[in-house]
């Protein structure tokens, strides 16, 4: 049976969730001390980061940042994204980690991303003795296929442990976790806290044609998102609804993030940026009441991906 995820102190976990992956990157400590405050603020209390984050200075801000708050806070880390789920690598990083942040607990431990090469079997009893060991209150996983989350359930069950989280991408240009992982984390009573809800900038409105996919700004500077975000119909369907937005007198972001929160799954956005002032819009989403309508008209922006079935005639 799960634990519903709180804080030290038995605050329950927000409903959105802050980010810290440009924390000593993109912001510097200040940028970054300011959208921490802002979040805190807007009732935030869960805030996600990760060993590979900023090679360590997004942990040790969010650390120092949330140490005069901890007892109210959720605090999530991630292992693994390098170096394979293997025992010693699991216990490096998180010892890592957790110097860094300077907490000798963790509410939420992330499997960073599958890894085929070893046995989950170690993996779980490596999460399980952290959890015995009262050093982590909760394991999620990220960027796992529905079949790779379900298979760590069973293993997880065995050893009398839950997976309680799951982080996948997904937006209004990204919908493929619609097909398997959002049903299965709804029929596994799974949190589900997506991460790009704005797709990487692009459906923060900032973009004002199709002409800017070749010249402006991270779309096109880092290659992994050039090739996430690259194909021409989501540029248009960024560009609708920055016109949606436009007669609604609201963000484009603060719909892009109020449409991913208004999912049936009530789904935990994780936002993020690079200064208080562009967080701003995403922020407005955690009281922009969205109507069904509007929900309907920007989820016809983009293709719905057909259900998992090998007969779509019948679905």
């Amino acid at each position: 049976m799960r634990t519903p995820i709180t804080s030290p102190n038995g605050t329950p976990i927000s409903r959105f969730t802050f980010g810290t992956m440009q924390f000593g990157g993109r912001a510097d400590a200040k940028a970054s001390r300011a959208m921490f405050d802002a979040c805190v603020e807007a009732g935030i209390n869960h805030f996600d980061t990760a060993y590979v984050y900023t090679d360590g200075a997004s942990e040790t801000l969010l650390g120092e940042f949330a140490a005069p708050l901890r007892d109210q806070l959720v605090i999530a880390t991630k292992a693994a994204y390098k170096g394979g789920s293997g025992r010693e690598n699991l216990l490096q990083a998180f010892e890592t980690s957790r110097q860094r942040l300077n907490m000798d607990y963790v509410d939420i431990l992330y499997l960073h991303r599958f890894d085929p090469e070893t046995a989950l079997e170690q993996t779980y009893d490596t999460l399980a003795e952290l959890k015995h060991q009262g050093k982590i209150g909760h394991i999620g996983v990220s960027n796992h296929a529905a079949w790779q989350v379900m298979k760590s359930v069973a293993v997880a069950a065995q050893r009398d442990l839950t997976i309680d989280i799951l982080q996948p991408m997904y937006n209004l240009v990204k919908r493929q976790a619609e097909v398997e992982l959002l049903p299965m984390a709804h029929d596994q009573g799974i949190l589900v806290a997506p991460y790009s809800p704005l797709g990487g900038g692009l459906l923060t409105g900032k973009y004002t044609g199709i002409e800017d996919k070749a010249t402006t700004g991270r779309l096109v500077e880092d290659s992994r998102y050039h090739a996430r975000y690259g194909q021409e119909w989501m540029w248009h369907a960024a560009e609708k609804l920055k016109i949606l937005a436009d007669q609604h007198s609201v963000s484009a972001a603060t719909l892009a993030v109020a449409w991913v929160a208004a999912h049936p799954n009530a789904l935990s956005p994780i936002l993020s940026a690079r200064s208080a002032e562009q967080l701003a819009p995403s922020l407005e989403a955690i009281n922009y009441n969205l109507s069904a309508d509007l929900y309907a008209k920007i989820t016809a922006l983009s293709p719905t991906p057909a259900p998992a079935t090998d007969r779509l005639e019948e679905a």
